[in-house]
Formats: structure tokens, sequence, C-alpha cells
């Protein structure tokens, strides 16, 4: 059974998704299911020898397994986790950790980019009920950061409690659900907000 995890510990399972193909395998397995290297690297479009390498530093790490359905040398990989989260606060005063974490935010922020990009690509192909139901949308709200942790919450529940209500309907497609929030006031950082656990 997959489980739902936040990374909260400042160690080599974070710095090992610091690094462009292992964050999109990882991806990958997430979203298309069990997978082989050579599977893997057809849908990513590198070659299976450094997908393979890649998988078994996601494995030392707790990030993917073998689900012991492969034949022979022919492995066959799951992801561990179904979604993660990423927490400053957990690696503050961690230099290697803070660097992979930036370093992954920017990625998961370009990804969907391209995602999107992609689905924009493909869109007039689609019905329009669909693409106005993937339209963007954007809020701004007037909170604290107790309150947007609590509105982040509510989110989640949402999100939880839709993941698999279109299950048996032939009309029913995966979607994407991200999520991203931000301070518009750049230049009024609160008074020690940089300090670990800050609120």
């Amino acid at each position: 059974m997959q489980r739902y995890c936040a990374y909260m510990a400042a160690d080599e399972t974070l710095r090992s998704l610091a690094h462009p193909l292992r964050g999109r395998l990882v991806q990958q397995l997430r979203v298309g299911g069990p997978a082989t290297a050579t599977d893997l690297a057809r849908t990513l479009g590198t070659n299976s020898g450094a997908t393979s390498y890649h998988l078994r530093r996601l494995e030392a790490a707790g990030l993917v397994a073998d689900t012991g359905e492969g034949t022979g040398r022919r492995r066959v990989w799951r992801a561990v986790e179904a979604s993660r989260d990423w927490y400053p606060s957990a690696v503050a005063g961690d230099d290697d950790s803070e660097s992979a974490l930036g370093w992954l935010a920017r990625d998961y922020a370009a990804h969907f980019g391209e995602q999107y990009d992609r689905w924009l690509t493909v869109a007039g192909g689609w019905p329009v009920a669909w693409q106005d139901a993937c339209t963007p949308r954007d809020a701004m709200v007037l909170v604290t950061t107790e309150q947007l942790d609590a509105m982040t919450a509510e989110i989640a529940q949402v999100v939880e409690r839709y993941r698999r209500v279109g299950q048996g309907n032939p009309r029913a497609r995966r979607v994407a659900v991200y999520e991203f929030s931000y301070p518009l006031d750049l230049d009024r950082p609160p008074t020690g907000a940089t300090s670990p656990g800050a609120r």
C-alpha cells in the first residue's frame, strides 16, 4: 500500500531527489504505476542503463521499491509514497538539505509548467466541458500562517475525498491537482520569519 508522506527529515531521502531524472522517475511511477527501467526509459526519453542506476539510488533512499513481480534481471518498480510535501523548517540549519529543498521546489514548479503546457497544446481536441473544467484559477487571501495551514488542510481533505470518486465511470479521466501558495508582499517579510519554527 502506498503511503502519503511529508519529508520531515534532513537526510539522504531529500537529497536523493535533487536530481532531474530521479524526480521524474518518482513522478512517473506515482502517475503511471509500476514499471520496469526499460518502460520508464522509453517514457522519459533516457537510456535504460542510467534509469536503472537512478532507480537503485532511489531504492536505497526508500523512495521506490521492487514489486517482486519481475523475472530474472527484469525488475518492476513502484513508488513508495503517493504524495510528497517539503517543509523548510525540517531542514533549517542543514546547508546541503536546504540547497536540495530549494532546487526541488523550483524543479517542482518548472515541472508543473511543462505538464500544463502539454495540456494546453492538446486542449483544443478535448470536449469544451473539459477545457472549461481545467481552466486555471487564482485567488488572493489575507491570512496568518496558521490560517493558511488550516486552508491547506481543508483543500487536502477535499482532494482526498475526490481521489477515486470517478472510479468505474467511463467518462472519468485522471487529473493532476497542484497547489501553490506564496506571499504577494515580498518586500514585507514578518519580523523573525527566517527563524526555524517561526510562524
